[in-house]
């Protein structure tokens, strides 16, 4: 048993033999000792005074008493009010380090024999990655390497959003102003390409639904307004989709082209499938430089007329029930979801449809116990139907459903919009932070030695370490704002700190050459600092396993940070190759192994590499 079990099996002893009564181990409040008091743990006794029958001091007392007695590493303690603060003997961290030191995947959990899935990006084919993405790309991989760790079999997914109205708009843009333009033509990056006509296709739809305004059509149309307080602006705003729809030659070209594809028009078929390629080109270039890989990749395009047969399977079970236009609808009302319409009156699907036959789907193919998909909170209403709706039809994974909701990205100057082309764009931001790492480093001139390739690499370890640690430590929740020159500072709380501490870790290790701990094993007394630090890399398994569970990496991420932070000052603190003893410098040298060993398995969970040199 760990001293936290320890712990817990005593109080349970305690409290039997002093109060005559039996409490379970994980009904104890167990947590680390503010820092203001004296202790390692505190045990918090206010649960035991009507047992005990006694006030809160007396009982921690008398339990403090108890433990001090029976257990070999609790070596004295102090009772704050209803406090009871627990000191942990030297020799329980010593032997502890000197048990993880040489492992490198300490925190690693053993298999839980669960097989989670986590779906993550699944981007349109319409327009490159953008910093909305690397968002959603980043908590899906961190949370999918997290809960490996965490012991759990991970199958990690996305479905390409790769047919619709959207995609009709580049392909249709291109159609018309393309005049036979490719990406190799333009020397320009394949999914670039495509976006910059999605773009087009909005600024020429723009033009067109400016004159109109102007136009006796529009005019008409804006003194027919419902609300007559309305003013111009507001109503052509409000009637954009409206005309897009109604009125628009190009939006009718759109819809042209979009039933042209479902009907298998093959010169539709041609130019979706060539311009998709394209797309995908792009895509795989983006994944591969944020070290981003998936385990199977499903289609829009295949999966749209998923689910109809689990609707019918449904609609004779009485679980959904349809009106009289054919429509097919089920009523959550009792759940306070209202009423969801899960098949149109023509019997064409919605984005439910196909979300609840492609669940299936993926649990026909991967037989998983857990679903985590990655998605942004304005999803959060379809998601909460989309569980409600598999628990309803029965489906074996159905309790296991989860939805990783996260906070949008704005920009300083507002929201990002695709059409509008205000977008940070995933390769731009990656080469921006990179550039950022080169230039720091030729300032600090401590790569000079190096020869080119070895110096890119390390640039692109600590740029890419800069965006990926900004993104990830903030609470998924969160809707947070990027800020370039924030997300490239290389010092406070970022990854490049993180980065420098295992680097001056390797410094000393390097310096010290061969390692003997043999003398470690006679350094006993530890500084207060030392203990600190062992304490620190003692919470890591757990670090990793509320991590899982809470499907938040940036418990990691700020774990990370606050371990290079104490290792920092340690370092600062105190000699390591000029300790004051052999045994003081071989413990500390076996100290600092297992700091570098934790930052780097930690860092490794979050996508971040960790450079030897900087």
């Amino acid at each position: 048993m760990n001293i936290l079990e320890q712990i817990q099996a005593g109080v349970v002893q305690a409290v039997q033999h002093l109060y005559g009564t039996q409490i379970e181990a994980d009904s104890i409040t167990l947590n680390t000792t503010r820092k203001e008091f004296e202790g390692d743990y505190t045990v918090v006794v206010f649960p035991y005074t009507k047992v005990a029958r006694k006030k809160p001091e007396q009982i921690g007392e008398e339990i403090g008493h108890f433990l001090v007695e029976k257990l070999a590493h609790v070596t004295h303690f102090n009772v704050i009010k209803g406090f009871l603060n627990l000191t942990v003997s030297d020799t329980y961290w010593h032997q502890f380090l000197l048990d993880i030191y040489s492992d490198e995947q300490y925190g690693q959990q053993p298999s839980n024999s669960e097989k989670v899935m986590v779906e993550f990006s699944s981007p349109n084919t319409n327009k490159p990655l953008h910093l909305g993405h690397i968002r959603n790309i980043l908590l899906g991989w961190s949370s999918a390497k997290i809960l490996a760790a965490a012991g759990y079999e991970v199958v990690k997914v996305q479905i390409v959003n790769d047919r619709g109205i959207a995609i009709c708009k580049s392909m249709l843009a291109w159609e018309k102003y393309g005049e036979g333009a490719t990406p190799q033509s333009t020397q320009t990056k394949s999914d670039h390409f495509v976006g910059s006509f999605y773009v087009l296709f909005e600024q020429k739809f723009q033009e067109e639904y400016t004159k109109w305004q102007a136009s006796s059509e529009g005019v008409a149309a804006f003194a027919k307004r419902k609300d007559e307080k309305q003013d111009q602006a507001a109503f052509f705003k409000a009637y954009k989709n409206t005309y897009f729809n109604a009125e628009s030659a190009l939006g009718k070209e759109a819809k042209a082209m979009l039933r042209n594809w479902e009907d298998g028009d093959p010169e539709t078929v041609a130019l979706w499938k060539k311009m998709n390629q394209w797309v995908y080109h792009g895509f795989d270039a983006t994944y591969e430089n944020l070290g981003v890989t998936f385990d199977k990749l499903y289609y829009e395009s295949n999966t749209y007329l998923l689910g109809k047969d689990l609707i019918q399977t449904g609609l004779q079970s009485g679980q959904f029930y349809q009106k009289d236009d054919g429509s097919v609808w089920i009523d959550l009302e009792d759940v306070k979801l209202d009423h969801k319409l899960v098949l149109r009156s023509d019997g064409t699907s919605v984005y439910m449809t196909q979300d609840i036959g492609t669940a299936q789907l993926r649990y026909d193919d991967f037989k998983v116990d857990r679903m985590v998909y990655v998605v942004a909170d304005e999803q959060d209403y379809h998601f909460k139907v989309l569980f409600e709706i598999m628990k309803r039809l029965g489906a074996p994974y159905a309790n296991d459903m989860h939805h990783l909701s996260y906070g949008m990205v704005d920009l300083p100057t507002g929201k990002m919009k695709s059409r509008e082309g205000t977008v940070v764009d995933a390769d731009d931001l990656m080469a921006e932070v990179i550039q950022e790492a080169k230039t720091m480093a030729a300032e600090r001139g401590n790569l000079a030695e190096l020869s080119e390739s070895e110096r890119n690499k390390i640039h692109q370890q600590v740029g890419l370490a800069a965006l990926k640690f900004f993104i990830i430590k903030v609470q998924p929740r969160k809707r947070m704002t990027f800020d370039p020159k924030e997300s490239v500072d290389m010092q406070g709380q970022t990854g490049p700190y993180v980065q420098n501490a295992y680097v001056r870790i390797q410094s000393v290790l390097r310096k010290a050459g061969t390692m003997d701990l043999e003398p470690a094993v006679k350094y006993q007394t530890l500084e207060t600092a030392e203990k600190d630090l062992i304490a620190m890399l003692f919470v890591f398994p757990e670090i990793i396993r509320v991590a899982a569970a809470e499907l938040d990496p940036s418990n990691v991420a700020n774990y990370c940070f606050d371990l290079a932070k104490a290792y920092h000052r340690f370092y600062h603190d105190y000699s390591i190759l000029r300790a004051e003893s052999d045994a003081a410098k071989s413990f500390r040298l076996a100290l600092s192994t297992s700091v570098a060993h934790v930052l780097r398995f930690g860092m490794d969970l979050l996508g971040i590499e960790m450079p030897d040199q900087m």
